[in-house]
């Protein structure tokens, strides 16, 4: 492996791992924020407890996400100087704005969040909860023009002297269609992540006569939360999927390893053939389902892998322009059945739970606790996919992924830090999973009379 490809798998280890923590500090800041509206307004001491209990669980989260964070901006410059170089007037402004503007609210009213507790009055220390929860969504707003403008380059010109991109309108980049598109998917998803996590955690509690006052309110919070966010992470994804097509159709032909252009074009569950998919022994099918997804017509056209590449040599030059068939199949599929599992435990959740019941027996505990993974892995399968079906393109239609790499980075360097990496995210993912299932088992923290217009005291942990 040349230093391109080590490169390419260090940038998504770190990447992928990053990740873990950024949907669940995105839904559980606003699950919190509600936790303690509802505590504020009914002054009921079970609903501040589980905003301490699932507060503390956000911070190590956030902790976390932070450390992990760092390493992605270093990268550009270590590993991808020459991208780095050639789109930092465009790509850097959105970043520049993340961190300057919506990391520092979300940091700083997060800190307040956590030491005025017993210092601000509780209106005010819950306005600053509020006021983190929106920092962070916005943050993630930024991130995501910043990713979008690599799949959909708008509001730059390249200049003919410095060979570079150039930024022409900083409004062209953070109102781009495919930000506009990707932000409700991915903030959709968060919530989904974060309600899943509230059910699994209240469920195992439940399970165990634990707390009943403290979660039971939280467990139909998750499951509310988690079926609204799986009716809207479907809708975004159904729109998503539409704008996709249009900018990328090399994208979608790859996600149904669709070769040859079709209308209407079915959607294979599961197929049994060649790694690449072009010989199909068997698959089962779902006829004109990819036609809709591509393009709102049961009926519609959609372009094959091989029309799509005989068009882009024609307009970019001689080359493959196929990304790696086999990734964006299967990661396609995955995402969407793990999200799909993942809703369906939520709406059993609501039907079993009714009216004050909980089901008897392990059986539902245990299946919301084991489902908190799914939509990590729903989250991990739609990145993957996003990323690798953009390939051979690290900005869609300008800049290839082998001319972003640095050029003076040897693959000996690259294995170094890439062993470094692995190694040190593999200790903090000890130390995080240890920190979130310690605090998880241990409970809310014990009962405290607050006063309707004083400062919240601090609990004793």
């Amino acid at each position: 492996m040349d230093a391109l490809d080590l490169s390419r798998w260090q940038f998504g280890i770190t990447t992928v791992y990053h990740f873990i923590f950024v949907p669940l500090t995105i839904g559980l800041s606003v699950l919190v924020a509600g936790m303690q509206t509802s505590w504020y307004r009914t002054r009921d001491p079970a609903r501040l407890r589980m905003t301490r209990f699932f507060g503390k669980l956000m911070l190590i989260n956030f902790a976390m996400g932070v450390v992990t964070g760092i390493v992605q901006e270093f990268q550009f410059g270590m590993n991808w100087s020459a991208y780095s170089r050639f789109v930092g007037d465009v790509f850097g402004a959105p970043l520049a704005m993340e961190g300057l503007l919506a990391f520092f609210l979300e940091s700083t009213f997060l800190g307040l969040w956590i030491f005025g507790w017993d210092r601000l009055p509780a209106r005010l220390h819950l306005a600053t909860i509020w006021l983190a929860a929106i920092g962070t969504n916005v943050s993630a707003y930024f991130i995501l023009a910043a990713n979008s403008w690599m799949q959909h380059p708008v509001g730059y010109r390249i200049n003919p002297e410095t060979r570079r991109a150039e930024l022409t309108s900083i409004w062209d980049v953070l109102t781009n269609s495919t930000a506009l598109v990707t932000f409700p998917h991915v903030l959709f998803g968060a919530f989904l992540t974060a309600g899943l996590f509230v059910i699994g955690i209240s469920a195992w509690h439940l399970g165990r006569d634990g707390e009943r006052a403290v979660f039971r309110p939280a467990l139909r919070a998750g499951l509310l939360v988690s079926v609204v966010a799986a009716v809207g992470v479907t809708v975004s994804g159904d729109v998503q999927a539409r704008i996709m097509t249009e900018q990328q159709p090399m994208k979608m032909a790859a996600a149904e390893a669709l070769y040859t252009t079709s209308s209407p074009a079915s959607f294979s569950l599961f197929t049994v053939g060649s790694l690449d998919g072009s010989e199909e022994l068997w698959s089962l099918r779902v006829p004109h389902v990819l036609s809709f997804m591509a393009t709102g017509d049961p009926d519609g056209t959609v372009e094959g892998i091989d029309d799509v590449q005989r068009q882009y040599q024609a307009r970019y030059g001689p080359g493959d322009y196929r990304p790696a068939v086999p990734v964006t199949y299967w990661s396609f599929r995955l995402m969407i059945g793990f999200g799909a599992v993942a809703a369906l435990l939520a709406l059993a959740g609501l039907w079993v739970t009714r009216r004050g019941r909980f089901p008897a027996g392990r059986w539902f505990p245990r299946a919301a606790l084991a489902c908190v993974a799914l939509p990590y892995l729903a989250n991990t399968m739609g990145w993957i996919f996003t990323e690798m079906g953009r390939q051979p393109w690290v900005v869609a239609g300008v800049l290839k992924t082998r001319d972003g790499v640095s050029p003076s980075v040897g693959g000996a360097s690259v294995i170094a830090s890439l062993t470094v990496f692995t190694l040190l995210y593999a200790v903090l993912a000890a130390i995080s999973g240890g920190l979130m299932v310690r605090y998880a088992r241990q409970g809310p923290p014990p009962e405290q009379d607050v006063p309707a217009d004083e400062p919240v005291p601090a609990f004793t942990y």
